[in-house]
């Protein structure tokens, strides 16, 4: 069963949070019907109260009249959201975010898109507490009606997720990809839209129940992406599942710099943690890269050698790395960020993704490039999953950085196929 455990009747008042609603109403009356009892109790023309002009220019001593509006039923996911019952936590830290569990119907989620390397996500929670400052994935707090800057205060576990992971294994997956050509299993990613070591695995282990159940199948392919060094604390399913299927780990380091981490990252391990980790893992005998997306113009893009150095030093087999990525609910919180931090780099930013959610071309380009020469430098080779989707697409090359715009895409439209 799942670790997220029935909750005692003292914590199962449920947490609404109903999406914001107008005050006034446009046209809160209708002047061929009028309501009798609201004229009977209308003041008289030149009696206190009374005041001239209309609803659409009022005087400034007369303001709109505030009409109460009906609420409109939330559905789907933001439904199951509102009705999420607090989760039962042991940290007492004031800053703690707010934990919830959330009833879902399938973990394993179907990804179409051909610019990603994958075929299903699973993701473990929503929401995640490292609160990253550019972190793409905010948005799928806003299908909860939910503002994407709460992303990292409300963190919701899935619910029973290991019974449901198992399910879905059963009548969803498949051993023979379409992408592959049917030569290969279809590729299962977890960590696509939130952190699967977050600090919330340590209290309601989602992530290892999910880990065990994949242990069980043989032939499967997966992959794992992760900021955090706790990745450690399941090498033992990570052995069980390489002996059976195809694994790969990942482990995202976007800078050396402490400092700069910190700033960026703000409760995610340190990146001399995250190293450790490859090393450690490595000498575990289980496959291991290292990410270094997102790049950030002119915040990380000139370590970019240093971080593959030291990811090759530490054992890493592959380096990959991606321009930045913003989506509007993560803009609005990442380029305020820049213009207090980064005061020089505020009008670059805006020039670049006040209306477009990528970097110019060019750079991304250049980006490209300089990631092709530091693999060939440093001798990394492919990922274990780079050339399954082309091989049924043909010569085209495969992208050296997941497209973190597809992913989005594509989980966008998961959330409204579906509440989950």
């Amino acid at each position: 069963m799942s670790p997220v455990l029935p909750l005692s009747a003292s914590t199962r008042e449920s947490r609404r949070r109903p999406a914001t609603r107008p005050a006034v109403q446009l046209l809160p009356f209708c002047p061929e019907s009028p309501d009798p009892q609201t004229e009977a109790a209308a003041p008289a023309r030149g009696e206190n109260g009374w005041c001239k002009g209309s609803l659409d220019l009022p005087p400034a001593d007369c303001p709109p009249p505030q009409v109460q509006t009906p609420r409109v039923p939330l559905v789907g996911i933001a439904r199951l959201a509102a009705n999420s019952p607090v989760a039962e936590t042991k940290r007492s830290s004031q800053e703690k975010p707010e934990y919830f569990v959330l009833p879902v119907k399938s973990i394993l989620n179907r990804c179409e898109s051909k610019r990603v390397p994958f075929d299903w996500t699973i993701n473990p929670y929503r929401g995640c507490e490292f609160g990253c400052k550019y972190c793409y994935a905010r948005y799928t707090h806003e299908y909860m009606e939910i503002d994407g800057g709460e992303f990292e205060r409300k963190i919701f576990v899935k619910k029973d997720a290991s019974v449901i992971l198992a399910r879905d294994i059963a009548e969803k997956y498949s051993y023979e990809s379409k992408a592959s050509g049917g030569r290969e299993a279809e590729h299962i990613a977890i960590g696509t839209a939130t952190d699967p070591y977050q600090p919330a695995e340590k209290e309601y282990g989602v992530t290892r129940a999910c880990l065990k159940e994949l242990a069980k199948r043989e032939g499967l392919s997966i992959s794992v992406v992760t900021k955090s060094n706790q990745l450690v604390r399941d090498i033992d399913l990570y052995k069980e599942i390489a002996s059976r299927s195809a694994l790969s780990l990942n482990i995202t380091v976007t800078t050396l710099r402490t400092r700069l981490a910190r700033l960026l990252e703000p409760r995610a391990p340190r990146p001399d943690l995250r190293l450790a980790a490859v090393r450690q893992l490595r000498e575990a005998g289980l496959n291991v890269g290292v990410s270094a997306s997102p790049l950030l113009p002119g915040i990380n893009d000139g370590e970019l050698e240093a971080v593959a150095e030291a990811a090759r030093d530490a054992g890493a087999q592959w380096f990959y790395s991606g321009v930045l990525f913003l989506m509007p609910s993560s803009a609005k919180q990442f380029l305020p960020f820049v213009r207090e931090k980064f005061p020089k780099l505020a009008k670059r930013y805006e020039q670049w993704y006040g209306k477009n959610g990528y970097a110019p071309e060019d750079y991304r380009k250049k980006i490209s490039e300089r990631v092709r020469a530091i693999r060939a430098k440093c001798g990394f080779g492919s990922r274990p999953w780079e050339g399954m989707r082309a091989a049924s697409a043909g010569p085209r090359q495969m992208k050296l950085g997941w497209d973190a715009g597809a992913i989005s895409e594509e989980m966008k439209l998961g959330a409204m196929a579906k509440a989950s």
